[in-house]
């Protein structure tokens, strides 16, 4: 290679390097930016999981002392400052089953209405909501009401179609519905959402009503 050609390589290689220079000079603040902007998104999100762990183990403890004292219910229902709809309704659900507990019925009703009828709830929660009114029986409801409320719950897919059925079987049992009862009970046996305890409770009711849970 002569020294003319070096000579030009030589300064085509320092102009690059004096452009380069000057685009990092102009544009180097945007990497900069966009480096710190990755790190923050990051430090954010976990301060953001962070919190809300600490808001769940906060809400548990709350939740487990509360059902340690000796009164259950007042201590539920003293809590405050419970952070997200969701755990608010499972605290109102709680405070209704010790509402239930200590022979007051319609502080059960009135706790579990407020989640039943809450639209910005999950559909589980507000129908496990609703399935526990229904168990409530006249208290919460009457039983053309009870009747209507089980037929939703027990459509199918519903999240606790196979208990709800269960309540139906009841519902047949009390009326004296006995061909009722027994069919029942024989579809939650084929459901397949059905638990084996639901399954054996129902295979005892059609025993006890004289049915054959084995038989086609």
């Amino acid at each position: 290679m002569s020294e003319t050609d070096s000579f030009i390589d030589e300064v085509t290689e320092e102009v690059r390097r004096d452009r380069l220079f000057a685009l990092m000079r102009k544009y180097g603040w945007i990497g900069i930016v966009a480096v710190l902007a990755i790190v923050g998104g990051a430090a954010f999100n976990e301060w953001q999981k962070a919190k809300v762990r600490a808001a769940s183990e906060g809400f548990g403890d709350s939740i487990l002392a509360a059902m340690e004292s000796d009164d259950a219910g007042a201590a539920l229902a003293a809590i405050e400052g419970v952070e997200g709809a969701q755990r608010a309704a499972l605290l109102q659900i709680m405070i209704a089953g010790e509402a239930q507990k200590a022979g007051k019925p319609a502080e059960a009703a009135a706790a579990l209405a407020s989640v039943a009828q809450d639209a910005s709830l999950p559909r589980s929660l507000r129908d496990l909501a609703q399935l526990k009114a229904v168990m409530l029986g006249d208290a919460a409801m009457d039983a053309f009401a009870r009747a209507a409320a089980l037929e939703q719950l027990a459509a199918p897919g519903a999240p606790y179609r196979p208990l709800a059925m269960e309540q139906q079987a009841l519902a047949a049992l009390a009326a004296g519905d006995r061909d009722g009862a027994i069919s029942l009970s024989k579809q939650i046996l084929d459901e397949a959402g059905a638990t084996p305890g639901l399954q054996q409770r129902a295979t005892e009711l059609m025993v006890a009503l004289g049915a054959d849970p084995a038989a086609e």
